[in-house]
């Protein structure tokens, strides 16, 4: 499955007011730390559009539809 490019433009949009209330921290560390959860937060949601929600057994991988297994 291929995200399109409104469908990767609805996640952002959802994390938008959460990167405006950084504003009101006043320390970098802070800044910094809250930043980081939003984006990877944001990172997780475009990964499982792309490829799917995660197994329940975290150690199982699986091979997605566009993988070239003919190597």
């Amino acid at each position: 499955m291929v995200m399109t490019k409104e469908e990767y433009l609805s996640i952002a949009a959802s994390k938008y007011e959460e990167l405006q209330s950084l504003k009101k921290i006043d320390n970098f560390y802070d800044y910094e730390k809250e930043f980081e959860k939003i984006f990877i937060d944001l990172a997780r949601a475009v990964l499982e559009e792309n490829l799917g929600k995660p197994s329940a057994d975290r150690r199982k991988k699986k091979h997605s539809q566009s993988s070239d297994t003919s190597k």
